[in-house]
């Protein structure tokens, strides 16, 4: 395997990464699995903490997939033990502890969700409960001997919340020790996980060379930014696609993101490489290449990964045989209390009053993004723009200012 080779992989597994420690440990173990044909072991955990998750999550997935493609063993690692502590990580206080009967129900759905993103047959399924449930008493303390007190306070929650004179439990300094432990236990090679766990990443860097093991590679992935192309992708925010949404809502969302977000989808949830995203930005920009046909085959692959082709296919021809080409733009302003979508469609002209908005809602005319609404005290609590249909004739994009 010549080092060109090599360095194409690197610069591939690198497409939308935050921390590489370090890109010359990556290297020499893509060149000794070339030259011993032995798959490098890909650790990522997850904690069940919630039983769906959104394209925020896969972020995190789809660069486990790209460790697939090149042909290592992606381990899942679900942290049905170390959800038992509860992780820390971006807590201002102690966070509530679920049951095991609760993290057992979410384990199950997030990972019949994520082989919607990995390839189940060449995933491997990890409980951390098998090995950690293991330690006895004498191994515990020997792992907690492992790390100081004053390292961990260099953890910036820790930081912050010792500052500020909050509860830090001693059972929350064991997290990053436990989860460290995860890549002891599988021997791994590479971890992978977000951009706010690079402090645990490297805690079981460390680890690993105390109990005599070659140091994994560590790698972090962004916090996904959502809809609104300002906060990241949350539930609670309204400003996520869910991997179990229809595939006309998932379009549709797709083609409400703004033209600069396209580009990070495409950069983080896609296997475009970054030669192909650089071409079609230049494309772009140069005016042979229009964006909305970029977001729609954005939407297209979008849909295709959590449904099937021709799914993905009949929400496009949806989309537009419900918005048009020239479809016009309203702005209107923003209150984070929320926006009632009655005030919306009246003041935009869509109707004549905000009685008739009601009555259209109440008739099941008004969609948003085609997806019905018939709450007549309906509001809008997100930034992200939309498609409004009132009737069968009035349609536009709402964008909040």
């Amino acid at each position: 395997m010549s080092e060109i080779r090599i360095q194409q992989e690197i610069t591939e597994l690198k497409k939308g990464i935050i921390d590489l420690h370090t890109e010359e440990d990556l290297a020499k173990k893509l060149k000794r699995y070339h030259e011993t044909n032995k798959p490098l072991i890909i650790k990522a955990g997850f904690d069940p903490t919630a039983p769906d998750i959104h394209l925020g999550h896969t972020v995190l997935m789809n660069k486990m997939r790209q460790f697939q493609l090149l042909g290592h063993k992606v381990v899942m690692v679900v942290g049905d033990a170390t959800t038992l502590i509860g992780d820390p990580t971006g807590k201002s206080k102690t966070r509530k502890v679920l049951t095991p009967e609760e993290i057992k129900i979410n384990a199950e759905t997030y990972t019949s969700q994520a082989f919607k993103v990995l390839d189940r047959e060449k995933t491997e399924i990890a409980f951390n409960s098998d090995w950690l449930f293991k330690l006895d008493f004498a191994g515990f303390i020997k792992l907690a001997g492992k790390y100081n007190v004053a390292r961990m306070l260099e953890r910036d929650d820790f930081k912050k919340r010792f500052k500020n004179n909050d509860s830090i439990s001693i059972h929350e300094f064991l997290y990053p020790l436990v989860q460290g432990y995860d890549s002891v236990a599988l021997n791994a090679d590479v971890e992978l996980g977000g951009s706010d766990q690079i402090f645990n990443l490297l805690v079981g860097r460390k680890l690993q060379q105390d109990y005599g093991q070659e140091s994994q590679v560590c790698m972090t992935v962004p916090l996904l930014v959502g809809l609104d192309g300002e906060n990241k992708m949350s539930k609670s925010l309204n400003n996520y696609i869910g991997v179990t949404e229809p595939a006309d809502t998932m379009f549709a969302k797709i083609m409400s993101i703004s033209d600069d977000l396209m580009w990070n989808y495409y950069e983080l949830l896609t296997d475009k490489t970054l030669a192909d995203i650089s071409q079609m930005r230049a494309k772009t920009a140069d005016g042979s290449l229009h964006p909305r046909d970029v977001k729609v085959e954005l939407g297209l692959i979008i849909a295709e990964r959590f449904h099937t082709r021709s799914e993905a296919l009949e929400a496009k021809e949806n989309f537009y045989r419900e918005v048009p080409s020239n479809i016009a733009e309203y702005k209107y302003p923003f209150n984070e209390e929320g926006v009632p979508l009655v005030d919306i469609i009246s003041d935009t002209g869509m109707t004549k009053s905000k009685s008739d908005a009601r009555r259209m809602i109440e008739q099941g005319g008004v969609k948003i993004d085609s997806e019905r609404v018939d709450d007549v005290y309906f509001k809008i609590t997100s930034r992200e723009s939309f498609v409004l249909r009132a009737g069968k004739k009035k349609v536009g994009k709402i964008i909040f200012e």
